[in-house]
């Protein structure tokens, strides 16, 4: 039962931090997923992104069309399905990618420094791998 009610509560406060940080954010959430999928894993279609990001092929479809307008992504022929087509992260998606991500460390390393005393902050590095191996653990399933 106490395992039960700190799987809850991890996921409770690691929500509401997600949640906060991302206050931070000054383009749409799904937009800058899209970004972060395509700068980590490569090229991929919107099908793929879709499917990563558990939502349906017109949402993805829709946040494409803002990155492709925005010239943050761009599209090339699938080489294998002339059907489909290929998003590709451009220099400046990945540029305002980074610019995304600086901020939300900025703001997040800020909220350390203010809330935390430096005990703390070494209690929150330590716990830093422990939730690594969480998460690696959970999507090895």
């Amino acid at each position: 039962m106490e395992d039960d009610a700190l799987a809850e509560d991890l996921r409770q406060v690691i929500g509401e931090l997600v949640r906060a940080v991302r206050a931070a954010d000054t383009m749409p959430a799904g937009e800058a997923a899209l970004l972060g999928h395509l700068d980590r894993g490569g090229p991929r279609t919107t099908a793929d992104l879709a499917q990563l990001r558990g939502v349906s092929h017109q949402a993805a479809a829709k946040s494409a069309k803002m990155l492709l307008a925005d010239g943050l992504v761009r599209a090339e022929p699938h080489p294998t399905d002339g059907r489909k087509l290929l998003l590709h992260i451009t220099d400046s998606g990945r540029e305002r990618l980074q610019r995304e991500r600086a901020q939300r460390a900025d703001w997040l390393n800020s909220a350390i420094r203010d809330a935390l005393d430096p005990d703390e902050r070494q209690s929150l590095r330590r716990c830093v791998p422990l939730l690594a191996r969480l998460t690696a653990h959970i999507t090895d399933r």
